[in-house]
């Protein structure tokens, strides 16, 4: 998915459960503009982020959410397989190849982006990283360097409920030297604050490049668009928020403090 500023007439679009109001294949407004990816997390899907991205595109910037194969909501076979380590960063890496090249003539050559969830592994990898495997990844139950081309385009990073345990050891972020928003919820049960996150405070070459901000309430899905009334629910854990957190209000402040931070 690519939204992207233009001054062309609206439409409302259906993806599945999900409306938003665009206008596809409408020609891109004039001006210089940066690219910004977001790396959905393990078993989502690019409309899971429509809010953020439209929100980013009417602020002036052009936005790609690719979806992940075989780690998306309709195929997410490869979610426990080690491959998907090397692949999401070079999956997001291809994207940003192709969309600087389709859009050479207006976006800046560099890219920021943002991570959910594993995702923010992925942006991390793609930053400078050097990821290294679980032991319960492999029959030998050692663990092994996991293959990552890092790409110097990359400007800043937006982690929202970040996953790292792949960056446990010492020196494997030192390579990072992006800024960082980092946002992370106290109630996070998936991806907790105290240990995803510090590992990255801990492990960047600057820290004083870490801006880090603690969410009072939020679960791990409360970064996401919300779901249709009709498919909110505990059978679809990813509508779900903790008792008493709205997502509508917290994504009303969340979009601004992203985009005032790319910008």
């Amino acid at each position: 998915m690519v939204m992207y500023p233009t001054g062309a007439p609206e439409e409302v679009v259906r993806i599945g459960p999900f409306a938003m109001s665009v206008a596809p294949g409408a020609p891109l407004a004039p001006g210089r503009r940066g690219l910004v990816l977001i790396s959905h997390g393990s078993g989502g899907a690019p409309v899971t982020h429509r809010e953020l991205a439209r929100h980013l595109a009417e602020r002036g910037f052009l936005v790609g959410v690719p979806e992940h194969p075989g780690n998306h909501r309709n195929d997410n076979a490869l979610a426990d397989d080690v491959a998907l380590l090397a692949e999401r960063p070079r999956q997001l890496r291809v994207v940003a190849h192709a969309l600087l090249a389709r859009f050479a003539d207006a976006l800046e050559p560099s890219y920021a982006i943002i991570g959910h969830s594993i995702g923010g592994y992925t942006a991390l990898a793609l930053a400078g990283g050097t990821p290294r495997s679980l032991p319960h990844q492999h029959a030998d139950r050692q663990e092994h360097a996991i293959a990552v081309d890092p790409d110097d385009r990359v400007r800043a990073l937006v982690l929202l409920a970040p996953a790292t345990p792949w960056f446990r050891e010492r020196g494997t972020l030192a390579g990072v030297r992006v800024p960082i928003l980092m946002i992370a919820s106290y109630h996070d049960l998936a991806a907790p604050y105290f240990y995803m996150c510090e590992a990255v405070r801990d492990g960047v070459a600057d820290p004083a490049r870490v801006d880090y901000r603690l969410v009072e309430g939020a679960g791990h899905y409360s970064f996401l668009s919300p779901w249709p009334p009709e498919l909110q629910g505990p059978a679809i854990p990813p509508s779900q928020d903790p008792p008493g957190f709205d997502r509508r209000a917290f994504l009303d402040q969340l979009y601004p403090q992203i985009s005032g931070f790319l910008r």
